[in-house]
């Protein structure tokens, strides 16, 4: 029987762009703070997993941390890496093998779009050179879709990004601080239609820290501590349409997302509608909308009357992106999915100040990624 598995500590070093400190500076700072909150010292750590996408690799933090000789394991997953670093800490200590981990992220990525290579996804050289590597056309494409299948309007998009910009003016730790309203997003600059310029994240910095602990060191040591009920994470079934993809079934396949959820909410014990606050992958506005639909907050088409009457928001039914997401905080791709589980811990400990949702014990993240994978997290006060 696997062991019970509670954060305990919990750090984040604000997203957006930080100059003169590098990435890993930036985790270093997200881990310093996570152990102030459990008050722990780095020796007192026995096992980390972390990781960046551009800002290199995570183990060299012992350098600034310390040399404990702990065993440190780089983890890339594209936007999962945060998650499965997680997953990773979950499972070392679920196993009884270790009783206090650390899973970190951090990234420091250049101005401009993502820049993948082809290579790197088993892709011919000719697929980049034809533009298909850009990820905003494959989301533009992919919301295109999902519109007319299921009669999503273009509003609807803009409201997603109101909202992510509105909740991002009381987050500290977001970059966007300022809100934009909806006529400002909806005639901003076309960049892959149906998506304009504020629909879109867009690369950024920052660093994010757990603490994680067994039940018994965490009553050993009198912390407080938010209890990981179930972590997934899976990667695309057949005939499913995802990032980086040479080509697209005629099939209706299942999806990563899906599954991921269903995975964790078998774990669990529990339901969607048990949920009292979520933070979904919202890489761009169209992302958030599918994605509220395949964790199964919602049916598909059902998303316009969600944004229409702020159910979403924070105060609705089912408050999701508290923190602004993706869309007002950037998307450092080390630290974006350890972004949302921290945002949940702030929630479930009542200290997320003006963002907090009235009475929230269960808390719910999901995070996508090339070339087709999810990872999820729930968590219980």
């Amino acid at each position: 029987m696997s062991e019970d598995v509670y954060i305990i500590g919990a750090g984040i070093h604000p997203f957006g762009r930080t100059d003169g400190r590098s990435g890993r500076e930036q985790g270093v700072f997200a881990v310093r703070e996570a152990m102030a909150d459990a008050g722990l010292e780095w020796t007192d750590i026995e096992c980390a997993y972390g990781g960046s996408a551009a800002a290199g690799s995570a183990d060299i933090m012992v350098n600034e941390l310390g040399l404990t000789s702990l065993p440190f394991t780089n983890v890339a997953n594209g936007c999962a890496t945060g998650g499965s670093a997680l997953v990773s800490a979950q499972m070392a200590i679920a196993s009884g093998f270790y009783d206090l981990a650390l899973a970190v992220g951090f990234d420091k990525h250049p101005r401009g779009a993502f820049n993948a290579k082809p290579s790197d996804y088993g892709l011919p050289e000719w697929y980049g050179q034809t533009g298909m590597m850009l990820t905003t056309q494959f989301f533009a494409l992919k919301i295109q879709r999902y519109m007319q299948l299921h009669g999503i309007s273009r509003t609807t998009l803009g409201r997603v990004a109101e909202k992510a910009f509105k909740n991002g003016t009381i987050t500290p730790h977001a970059w966007r601080r300022s809100p934009i309203d909806l006529d400002t997003i909806m005639n901003a600059p076309m960049i892959n239609d149906p998506l304009t310029k504020y629909m879109f994240c867009a690369p950024a910095e920052g660093g994010v820290a757990l603490i994680l602990a067994s039940e018994k060191k965490m009553k050993e040591i009198g912390a407080h501590g938010v209890k990981i009920a179930k972590v997934a994470v899976k990667t695309r079934p057949p005939d499913s349409f995802e990032v980086f993809q040479a080509g697209v079934s005629i099939k209706e396949g299942g999806k990563p997302t899906v599954l991921a959820s269903q995975a964790a909410f078998e774990g669990a014990g529990i339901g969607p509608e048990d949920i009292d606050v979520a933070q979904l992958q919202d890489t761009e506005s169209g992302a958030e909308i599918m994605h509220m639909a395949e964790n199964g907050f919602c049916k598909d088409g059902d998303q316009e009357e969600w944004l229409a009457n702020g159910w979403s928001e924070i105060g609705g039914k089912l408050p999701v992106n508290t923190d602004g997401g993706c869309l007002a905080c950037g998307e450092p791709i080390g630290a974006s999915g350890l972004r949302q589980v921290y945002e949940n811990v702030q929630q479930l400990r009542d200290r997320a100040g003006e963002r907090q949702v009235e009475g929230a014990k269960t808390g719910y993240s999901h995070v996508y990624g090339a070339p087709g994978l999810s990872a999820v997290a729930i968590l219980q006060s």
